[in-house]
């Protein structure tokens, strides 16, 4: 079995969970408030743990109570942390983040410590980490895309899996994306990868059961110019579609009644990555990885509903999927 060395961001998630969310220049009142540990580095990180997978994380924390609150909840979920700067002079991450009454978010994000992340960061400490044959490196883009660009084309040198979480999506590269196994953006986010091809992948205003195809579109596009060499597109309530070359394979969410969207992406990606440490096949990991993310979403907070991988085979058995399946 693999490890998994989430490289990526780290924040402190302060909530306000309200009857809508406000629009421009409006204030909404009587809502309430949580303090969350998040950053989607870390709850990635979090979620291939709960699912059993030795998990590193590789990053950058201030030197302040956030950072040091974030350090000891990322050692509370067993994940190792040696890989974890803290940089003096920076402030730790911190997301605010609005949640309505369907489940829906908006956020605003300080990067702090994340933002100062540098590729010199990640050579050091794949250095001590050493990623190998077996192990999955999944990174995400909520720090610079250089440090990004070389976690990816390190940990592919030594044999590792790679998966790239491009949120946000601007500023990505076709070299980046081609240093990628997996690529896993939203609906959203693959239409921003469009700007790397300089046309629309996506076609707006696609009515309902015409996403899929939509998406496996778009991203059949960006795999046949060489940027990335399989995409695993979330669809929200309607699942995600994995596109490579040898097929497009739809996959169906559980239907379950949403609480809190906040997380269910950084779930799908820790399960992902946890699930080929082990060694499935694409599929049947990313079969596990959306079932994942729709045990997410039914409970708050973007940790809290992560499952453990009791929940997941659990919930795979009840959908009649084998919880074994290669």
């Amino acid at each position: 079995m693999g490890r998994v060395i989430v490289v990526g961001s780290v924040n402190m998630d302060l909530v306000i969970t309200s009857e809508r969310l406000p629009g421009p220049g409006e204030t909404v009142t009587g809502g309430r408030f949580a303090q969350h540990h998040g950053g989607k580095g870390g709850n990635q990180a979090v979620a291939a743990a709960r699912l059993g997978a030795m998990t590193s994380f590789v990053g950058a924390v201030g030197d302040d109570a956030f950072g040091r609150e974030a350090r000891a909840a990322l050692e509370l979920e067993g994940i190792d942390v040696a890989g974890l700067l803290t940089l003096p002079g920076e402030s730790t991450g911190v997301a605010l983040i609005l949640v309505d009454e369907t489940g829906e978010n908006s956020i605003s994000v300080a990067s702090g410590a994340n933002a100062a992340l540098t590729p010199d960061h990640v050579r050091r400490a794949f250095t001590i980490l050493a990623p190998g044959a077996g192990d999955v490196v999944l990174v995400g883009h909520e720090i610079p895309t250089g440090t990004a660009h070389e976690a990816l084309v390190l940990a592919r040198a030594g044999g590792a899996t790679t998966i790239l979480n491009p949120a946000p999506a601007t500023g990505l590269t076709l070299a980046t994306l081609a240093a990628a196994d997996v690529v896993t953006p939203n609906e959203g986010e693959l239409a921003v990868l469009a700007g790397v091809l300089g046309g629309a992948l996506v076609a707006d205003g696609a009515r309902p059961g015409e996403e899929a195809t939509s998406a496996a579109d778009g991203a059949g596009r960006l795999i046949a110019a060489g940027a990335g060499a399989a995409y695993l597109v979330s669809l929200g309530a309607e699942g995600a579609v994995l596109v490579a070359r040898d097929g497009t394979v739809a996959l169906a969410a559980l239907p379950v009644r949403a609480i809190d969207t906040v997380g269910a992406g950084d779930t799908l990606n820790g399960a992902l990555a946890a699930t080929l440490a082990a060694g499935p096949s694409m599929q049947a990991a990313a079969r596990r990885a959306v079932v994942a993310a729709s045990l997410a979403v039914t409970r708050a907070g973007a940790r809290e509903g992560m499952p453990t991988a009791e929940e997941l085979r659990g919930a795979l058995e009840r959908a009649g999927w084998s919880p074994d399946s290669r």
